[in-house]
């Protein structure tokens, strides 16, 4: 394992606990990420996948939304957290960078704030792996904070000490970046744009057979 992806997972591992108190009513309180939870959901027609699922929260959402739907983390810590409060759900400790699935396996790939740890060097990687993953026709959708700028974390949740580093990018380069890995393009989300760091939602596909 890489140093970057170590210390992620260490981080992670560290704000389990924490993180999962903090993003627990995501849902409930953030109406468009509901939104774009329920298109996902209306679109994907079959099983999905959460890559990067934290304590679960938006896996657990999609399942009661009808989903058949399972999620993958690097950190150990907070895959026992998801299985602890969603005992129904299929949880896998796994990386982004070596999706452990089967091609053409899934109907859609969730990736909620994830990429954003993710070098520009190894992000070809990754989306080729969701590419991979996913069936003909079978949808993406990534978050992300918008900007220019990456940083290195050091605490965070409470406080804790973390080793992360976290990249904005902005949408013509995630909507390139995913073109280049073959995916079509859908729908672009801007979300709180006048914050100091907005959010994004892409929306895209893996072509269908013709």
């Amino acid at each position: 394992m890489t140093d970057w992806l170590a210390d992620t997972r260490t981080s992670y591992d560290t704000v389990a606990s924490s993180y999962a108190g903090i993003v627990r009513d995501a849902v409930t309180t953030q109406p468009y990420l509901r939104a774009a939870l329920a298109l996902f959901a209306e679109q994907a027609g079959g099983p999905v996948v959460d890559v990067g699922c934290g304590p679960g929260h938006f896996t657990a959402h999609l399942a009661s939304l009808g989903l058949d739907v399972s999620g993958v983390d690097l950190s150990p810590s907070m895959i026992e957290l998801a299985r602890e409060a969603y005992p129904g759900i299929r949880f896998e400790v796994g990386s982004m960078t070596d999706l452990p699935l089967a091609d053409a396996s899934v109907a859609g790939v969730l990736a909620f704030w994830s990429l954003i740890h993710i070098p520009d060097d190894e992000v070809p990687g990754v989306l080729g792996h969701f590419h991979r993953v996913l069936q003909p026709g079978g949808r993406v959708v990534i978050g992300y904070h918008v900007g220019t700028e990456s940083r290195l974390k050091t605490q965070g949740y409470g406080g804790h000490p973390m080793k992360v580093h976290v990249h904005r990018r902005r949408p013509e380069q995630v909507a390139a970046l995913a073109r280049d890995a073959g995916f079509e393009i859908e729908a672009e989300w801007l979300m709180s744009p006048d914050d100091d760091v907005p959010q994004a939602i892409l929306f895209a596909r893996r072509p269908p057979l013709r």
